[in-house]
């Protein structure tokens, strides 16, 4: 498929990729409190895909997926500890053998030593170590509130954290690199450019600031789903709300994290105005693809849960905006996909190589035009080994399909889930046991197995442990230097009032 223009020369490619943005959470998503005038404006000149997944409802193997347009089953990358193999090719590999410039600036979450991943100039590193073992980043006073720890709930409010640091520093290279970009093609330079800007935000610390949390306190409404009735709910989500000690979460704390939340939502849409504005002023606009993307979804106290690792559409789903030359403005597409059918489809119309192994199907002709054919199906795992500290100890192996109207979750050891998410979009009613719909649940069922084997996964899980706690014993021991790294400081990150002289 190709753009749909009289000039058919490659476009410009800018990627805006956030980290655990929640896909309802956007006034162009029908919220009515939070303010997201810049990716409203975004959404308004392009397409917004309403029923977009993400590989993993966790970051690294959703944005290795990403990156490779393969399932996390297909490049055995399934935890937030596991290294990406650096013979598999990358979206920024094909688009460099395709003739573009791929540039990264920021966020990439890539473990190990290949921290380019096929791109050619990478600008502010990953927050986090680039080794197992390595030392991690210092929160401060906000330290755990950033993982699934009941104290990301607690130490929730007014207050920054060192994340929103780093996106302004992201946000200001990139638009120097934007810059640099115009520049070069003024200055007769045909390279077609592809920029991927990698923000944290609005990922928790539930943390925003203080007069932003002042204006939303007291505004952003409850969460819509309440928590299911203990005795009803599936026994796997009863373990982790009880685990992660969030069922007995108060009102305050909710108000209080919801609140934050969306003033991060906020300030994170002012970081893409900022490259938006920065695109217009460099002269790339006309000829420009704009991508704004997250690597999975944010329960924020829906149905009781909190952060992402589930197969909810809370969490698994993430919001997705495509806008360009040649294509349509201000539509919206229904058709189920996937982030590595986003990277096939970028790639199609980049007229760039496919990615050998990839799952990924491009949709670039559902974007020109609403009824083109589609599958409207797609995949979506979610595996633990149960080593971090948040994780409770225990492994969790889990595969969603979504497939037209019907969701299936595959819970490894424990009962599926099925739901009709036409007649029951807040996935309520669970018709698993419903003889009515065991032909479905079945054959849905047959289809997560067909090629994905969780008695392999978990013999892997096993191995990989072993291999992981070496490699860790030998970062602790010979302390390597990162390859690619931003800094944060501990007091970079603060709640309540601002410390003197902020």
């Amino acid at each position: 498929m190709r753009l749909n223009r009289a000039v058919s020369r490659q476009p410009d490619i800018l990627l805006l990729y956030s980290d655990q943005h929640a896909a309802k959470i956007a006034g162009h998503a029908g919220d009515r409190v939070v303010r997201t005038p810049n990716l409203d404006t975004l959404a308004a000149e392009g397409i917004r895909m309403t029923n977009a997944y993400c590989p993993s409802p966790i970051c690294l193997p959703s944005r290795m997926s990403f990156l490779t347009g393969r399932a996390p089953v297909d490049q055995s990358c399934w935890t937030n500890r596991d290294i990406l193999p650096s013979d598999l090719p990358t979206f920024a590999h094909s688009l460099g053998a395709a003739g573009y410039a791929p540039w990264l600036c920021g966020r990439m979450h890539s473990i190990g030593p290949d921290q380019m991943r096929g791109y050619v100039r990478r600008e502010v590193g990953d927050h986090s170590p680039n080794w197992l073992g390595g030392k991690a980043h210092d929160l401060g006073p906000l330290n755990r509130a950033n993982d699934p720890w009941r104290e990301s709930l607690e130490a929730s409010g007014p207050g920054r954290s060192a994340y929103e640091t780093y996106d302004k520093m992201v946000t200001d290279t990139a638009v120097t690199m934007l810059h640099e970009a115009g520049e070069r093609r003024r200055a007769g330079d045909p390279q077609p450019m592809a920029l991927t800007v990698g923000w944290i935000l609005p990922h928790a610390p539930y943390v925003c600031d203080p007069d932003l949390y002042a204006d939303y306190s007291g505004r952003v409404p409850p969460p819509a789903i309440p928590p299911p009735d203990p005795d009803l709910e599936h026994p796997h989500y009863r373990w982790w709300r009880e685990n992660r000690h969030i069922d007995d979460v108060t009102d305050v704390e909710i108000a209080r994290a919801r609140a934050a939340y969306y003033g991060l939502v906020e300030t994170l849409d002012g970081q893409v105005g900022r490259i938006l504005t920065a695109l217009e002023t460099s002269g790339l606009s006309e000829n420009t693809l704009v991508v704004y993307l997250s690597d999975h979804g944010e329960h924020l106290g829906e149905r009781g849960l909190w952060w992402k690792s589930t197969l909810y559409d809370e969490s698994a789903k993430v919001p997705l905006i495509v806008k360009g030359p040649g294509l349509p403005r201000g539509q919206t597409r229904d058709g189920v996909v996937n982030l590595t059918d986003l990277t096939a489809t970028l790639l199609d119309l980049a007229q760039a190589p496919a990615l050998p192994g990839a799952q990924g199907r491009s949709f670039a002709d559902m974007l020109q035009a609403p009824d083109a054919p589609w599958h409207d199906q797609t995949f979506c795992e979610y595996v633990n080994d149960g080593v971090p500290p948040w994780a409770g100890g225990r492994e969790v192996i889990q595969r969603m399909v979504r497939l037209g109207r019907y969701k299936y979750i595959y819970h490894h050891g424990k009962p599926g889930q099925l739901f009709d998410l036409e007649d029951d979009p807040d996935e309520i009613t669970d018709l698993a046991g419903d003889p009515a719909c065991a032909a479905v649940a079945e054959r849905l069922r047959a289809l997560v197995l067909s090629d994905w084997d969780p008695e392999l996964i978990s013999s892997t899980l096993r191995q990989r442990q072993k291999q992981q706690a070496l490699l860790e014993r030998w970062a602790q021991a010979t302390k390597p230097d990162d390859l690619i790294r931003w800094t944060m400081h501990a007091e970079d990150s603060w709640l309540g009032d601002p410390p003197t002289g902020t």
